[in-house]
């Protein structure tokens, strides 16, 4: 039976996650080293050092989740347990959390940063993803199937904006869209639920200027992103430094790039050449090539994760790949887009290469859930057979 499990494993998308691993550290650590000493008093090799542990138990993760059926995540107990942590988390980091960024979205404990919006995208991805499968027969029933989850959905983006994290509700909307569109509902309903999304946004914002927030959502800093992206050559030492240096960067790297740690906007032209901004250190550093190798293994794990939910006959399966595909795919197109200068600066990572820990992790048990729907649904079209998989499901 093991054996037959295992040759069902995708070990192409497992090798493709492998090399964007090694990518990862070694960008990140050829492009913090300078701002880690200068700007942080800290060793040249502790991003790197960092990331290297938060890989390692992302790995470990991975492991666990590709092993662990993924149909465990569709019981009620531990929807209601992964939802509760989620909501609890996001209160108390309004309250007690770490401000990086212009954002309280940060809880800090000693050396380790946990950031609860990486723990939520996933736990929606899967609530949605089980909410949707157990009403097939109703789907269209808006008041029993759509209505109740949408509204968990809208107070969790609200919790996400009081943050302000705007970026990260934005993430949140486009899986949560994508896995609807997905559901099976007609398009009437489709339509029903965008007029509910209007109608919540609109409350949303009657709230936050009855409370007093709307500078939240209005401040000059926020206001100074959109200045930024739209004239940034206006303000080149202003509002438009981060992204008018991101451009010297993708200039500087032409085809062939400048070589591995040869770059220069990383010794203090560009502030989050780590995180954000990391994909205009490879175009600097490894070229068009370089940044074309990146985003091929991207988009390969990302296309892997689409098929998979295409030839998936389980519908909790299939919208939780596509769930998690999407959420790849959306942060990789707004972090792009704020690296190029399509889209404002929101601070979203891109995935698997930027630094941070708790993103890594909750991608890397993202990725193993992934991973572990393949595999069952290989498996169950291989062997034509329920028996050997309910066994399996059993006896781990």
């Amino acid at each position: 039976m093991f054996k037959k499990i295992l040759k069902c494993y995708d070990y192409k998308f497992i090798a493709a996650l492998v090399v964007l691993s090694l990518i990862d550290l070694i960008m990140v650590y050829s492009a913090s080293m300078v701002t880690a000493i200068s700007r942080y008093g800290v060793s040249g090799d502790y991003f790197y050092k960092k990331q290297k542990l938060a890989l390692i138990a992302g790995f470990i993760i991975f492991t666990l989740a590709a092993i662990v059926p993924y149909k465990i995540y569709q019981e009620k107990a531990v929807l209601k347990i992964l939802l509760g942590v989620a909501v609890a988390l996001l209160i108390l980091v309004l309250a007690f959390g770490h401000t990086a960024g212009n954002a309280q979205s940060w809880f800090k404990i000693g050396p380790i940063a946990i950031q609860p919006l990486e723990i939520t995208k996933l736990t929606l991805i899967i609530y949605l993803a089980a909410v949707f499968a157990n009403k097939q027969e109703y789907i269209n029933d808006l008041k029993r199937s759509i209505l109740p989850p949408m509204l968990v959905v809208l107070f969790i983006c609200f919790l996400i904006i009081l943050q302000p994290d705007y970026g990260g509700a934005l993430l949140i909307l486009g899986t949560v869209a994508a896995i609807v569109l997905c559901s099976g509902i007609s398009k009437k309903s489709i339509l029903k639920i965008s007029l509910l999304g209007v109608i919540g946004t609109l409350v949303m914002l009657a709230v936050l200027l009855v409370t007093g927030n709307m500078d939240l959502l209005f401040s000059p800093g926020r206001l100074a992103r959109f200045t930024g992206f739209l004239h940034p050559f206006e303000n080149q030492q202003g509002d438009g430094y981060q992204l008018v240096n991101s451009y010297v960067a993708i200039g500087n790297g032409g085809i062939l790039g400048m070589g591995l740690g040869q770059g220069i906007q990383k010794t203090g032209y560009l502030p989050e050449s780590h995180t954000d901004f990391i994909m205009a250190i490879i175009a600097e550093e490894l070229g068009f090539w370089g940044v074309l190798l990146v985003l091929g293994l991207l988009f390969f794990i990302i296309f892997k994760g689409l098929k998979t939910a295409i030839k998936c006959r389980d519908p909790f399966g299939a919208l939780l790949a596509i769930g998690i595909s999407v959420m790849m795919a959306v942060q990789v197109f707004v972090n792009l887009g704020a690296v190029t200068g399509l889209l404002p600066i929101t601070g979203v990572t891109l995935p698997f290469i930027s630094f941070g820990g708790s993103s890594l992790t909750l991608l890397m048990l993202a990725a193993g859930i992934l991973t572990n729907v393949s595999m069952f649904n290989t498996y169950t079209q291989t062997y034509k057979s329920q028996s050997v998989e309910q066994a399996y499901i059993r006896n781990v």
